[in-house]
């Protein structure tokens, strides 16, 4: 974050850059009058780094995974090795190789998954995150390229989180956000947790919690448990609402400086209270600035504030999607913008500064008319950025120089195209003088890295898997062509259709309505063994995008808050029927399903149009506003209130919106899958409806995946999942 040989102190809420001498301490500030002594405790555990055995391991170490993905790659400064994010062992974990051989190493071998990824600008550390257990709170930990030093930096209280945000230019500190302890938890809000003073943190798990010995555990007949054993109790528990608070008081998040090396104390950035996100983006080169990435859902804006007294200087709202949104010119005279600011798409604006941080204007510096900016990254030196535009769900890949000759420091050059071997790409990064490393995803293949050179040609890194080892020899993948409809009330909708192989063209086939997350994701023609699975049943797949996905402009992004959200139930029986009357789709033979905010349109499908599918999937979706908003994570809450609902001064919207609300109306069987870790959509949102639905004498199961948070990460429960669901479906779908 400094010059060579600068110190830091800490003084009032940021830290102050003096002048030369060693590193020394930094101390915080007395308590925020606007927070209370909600951080007193956050304060008092500010994060410090803490030695960890040494967790490397050989090449081999698991090989379980034929096929295995490479994904999250962070390069060196000199290009000639990255660390990425690999799950050849049946867990995402940290490796290191070369760009240029199959030398690779495993630096953590530990079973907790790992989210995030970056390479010191010194090349001394490698920073990264991981989810314990596989849940949703996460910490943050750093090892040296060869495997040795590894430590924690953030997140060692198991009821905190951490985030990585950048480092520093000369690789002195990592901005870490830390998220504070809540104070009471979900089973205690929710009337399942019991009180024990004989326990440490005087709470024993819930009655219904089922005992620790297997990955999984079925409420119901067991066909799909892990392992043998008793089944979980069945006892309901309370399920009613709780009348207040309705959102957890106790939200912030605060932004620490961390040392690796611990030769200076951690120094508070910045902290905000009640906050939904926040993450440093990116520090100037001296040090002077930072630019933040906040707001909840839907409402992000970038933040440019002084380190010095903590001043914001500039903000512009910014689109959903990649938390990375731009970065300083070298001189910190220029930010590189990519935000949707006062228009339909998001595209690359140039915001000049003056000395202090404060804006002297806005330029616009690459568009494309009906596409968004999705990915923005600049090489090491801040001469040349590579834009990944999303065009219709895939990606088209761009350089364009950011300081041309003879041109004003806030126009670019003419843009060169980078050619592709696959459809969509998930994160670029820079790799040395004129070098790239590229995450790519495709129909027929796994996530897998790419080297690009001067841009011009693009090579596999040999350590990735091969396109053929997509899947086993006998059945290739089925490439998705897109389909278009109208809503009923003229809204644009599209997705993607996967036909299962073996049937004649117009042949009647049964379908799967399939609805993602988010709701600001989008369907992407990139290969899914879930989908893979299905498709060997021959179950048709129809996934589309309904409004509040991205991908598609703002204003679709918009057209499903408040009240809005009724329209996003017409939009799914919209799609299933188009899925009949426009592809071959059986009418008598549909299913929904859905992951996250789909698997909450999967409860709402199901109770808003109870005649038109015949079973239903319903993965970590939410079936109450109100229990969820209870439940769930303090920065959650705030960020998903302004896509739902104030829990508060909307709670009527919300109670009418929840699936639960309408569970009389339920007439199909449905399967509920959920990992047991999660605290995004917690657990009890499916145990609820499950259960309403068999008090109600409906066949509901609920799946709880061990050791999974909102994603499920491991192999095996992966495995679990896709058998489970595709024998429901075809069982209920009578193939």
């Amino acid at each position: 974050m400094t010059e060579a040989g600068g110190r830091r102190v800490a003084h009032g809420p940021a830290p102050v850059f003096a002048g030369p001498g060693p590193l020394t301490s930094a101390t915080v500030e007395p308590p925020d009058s606007r927070t209370g002594d909600l951080y007193g405790a956050a304060r008092a555990a500010a994060p410090a780094p803490l030695p960890l055995p040494e967790a490397g391991g050989p090449r081999d170490a698991v090989t379980r995974l034929r096929a295995h993905g490479c994904w999250y790659p962070s390069a060196n400064a000199d290009g000639t090795e990255v660390a990425f994010i690999c799950d050849r062992g049946g867990v995402p974990q940290l490796w290191a190789g070369s760009v240029d051989s199959d030398e690779v190493r495993l630096l953590d071998s530990s079973p907790d998954p790992v989210k995030e990824v970056s390479w010191s600008p010194n090349g001394q550390w490698i920073a990264y995150t991981t989810a314990p257990g596989g849940g949703e709170h996460t910490r943050v930990l750093c090892v040296r390229p060869d495997g040795t030093g590894r430590r924690l930096l953030a997140g060692a209280d198991p009821a905190s989180s951490a985030y990585l945000g950048c480092w520093a230019h000369d690789g002195s500190s990592v901005a870490v956000t830390f998220a504070a302890p809540v104070t009471q938890q979900y089973g205690i809000i929710t009337g399942n947790a019991v009180r024990d003073p004989d326990l440490a943190d005087g709470i024993r798990p819930p009655t219904d919690w089922a005992d620790r010995d297997r990955r999984a555990t079925l409420l119901g007949p067991a066909a799909y448990d892990g392992a043998s054993g008793e089944q979980p109790s069945r006892t309901a528990g309370d399920l009613r609402t709780p009348a207040a608070p309705t959102v957890r008081p106790d939200g912030g998040l605060s932004v620490y400086l961390i040392d690796p090396d611990g030769l200076a104390s951690p120094a508070l950035l910045t902290r905000e209270t009640h906050a939904a996100s926040l993450r440093v983006c990116d520090l100037s080169r001296d040090g002077s600035l930072a630019l933040l990435r906040r707001g909840p859902r839907g409402r992000r804006e970038a933040v440019v504030r002084r380190t010095a007294d903590s001043e914001s200087t500039f903000a512009m709202p910014v689109a959903d999607g990649d938390p990375w949104i731009g970065r300083f010119s070298p001189d910190g005279r220029t930010l590189w913008l990519r935000s949707n600011a006062d228009r339909e798409y998001a595209a690359l604006l140039a915001v000049a500064l003056d000395a202090d941080g404060g804006p002297r204007g806005v330029s616009l510096a690459a568009e494309r008319e009906g596409v968004d900016l999705e990915l923005l990254t600049l090489a090491h030196d801040g001469r040349t950025a590579a834009l990944a535009w999303n065009v219709q769900g895939a990606n088209e890949l761009e350089l364009v120089e950011t300081h041309p000759t003879r041109q004003p420091p806030d126009e670019t050059g003419p843009a060169r195209p980078v050619p592709l071997p696959h459809e969509v790409v998930t994160r670029v990064t820079a790799a040395g003088a004129g070098g790239l490393v590229l995450a790519l995803s495709g129909s027929q293949r796994r996530p897998g890295l790419w080297r690009a050179h001067e841009g011009v040609s693009m090579q596999r890194t040999p350590w990735s898997s091969q396109d053929e080892d997509a899947v086993p020899p006998g059945r290739p993948p089925v490439r998705p062509v897109p389909l278009r409809l109208t809503a009923r009330d003229g809204l644009p909708l599209s997705g993607w259709y996967y036909r299962a192989p073996g049937r004649a063209r117009d042949e009647p086939a049964p379908c799967v309505i399939h609805l993602h997350g988010g709701p600001e994701e989008q369907e992407r023609p990139v290969f899914s063994p879930l989908y893979h699975e299905l498709v060997g049943r021959g179950l048709d797949i129809f996934a589309p995008d309904v409004r509040g996905s991205l991908g598609h402009g703002r204003s679709f992004v918009d057209a499903d808050l408040g009240a809005g959200r009724f329209a996003a139930f017409d939009d799914v029986a919209d799609c299933a029927g188009h899925a009949v009357m426009a592809g071959p789709a059986d009418p008598t033979r549909l299913a929904v399903m859905g992951r996250s905010y789909g698997g909450y349109l999967t409860f709402a499908s199901v109770v808003w149009h109870p005649d038109l599918f015949r079973t239903a999937v319903a993965v970590c979706g939410m079936s109450d506003f109100l229990t969820f908003f209870a439940g769930t994570e303090p920065w959650i809450a705030e960020s998903a209130a302004h896509k739902y609902g104030h829990p508060d001064r909307d709670r009527e919207l919300l109670r009418t919106l929840s699936p639960m609300s309408r569970i009389d109306a339920l007439r199909v069987p449905l399967l509920a899958v959920h990992g047991e870790h999660d605290t995004n959509v917690p657990l009890g949102e499916s145990r609820q409806f499950v259960r309403a639905a068999q008090e109600r004498g409906i066949e509901a199961e609920l799946l709880t995946l061990r050791d999974e948070g909102h994603d499920f990460l491991r192999a095996d429960n992966r495995r679990l999942f896709r058998r489970a669901a595709a024998d429901w479906l075809e069982g209920h779908l009578h193939l």
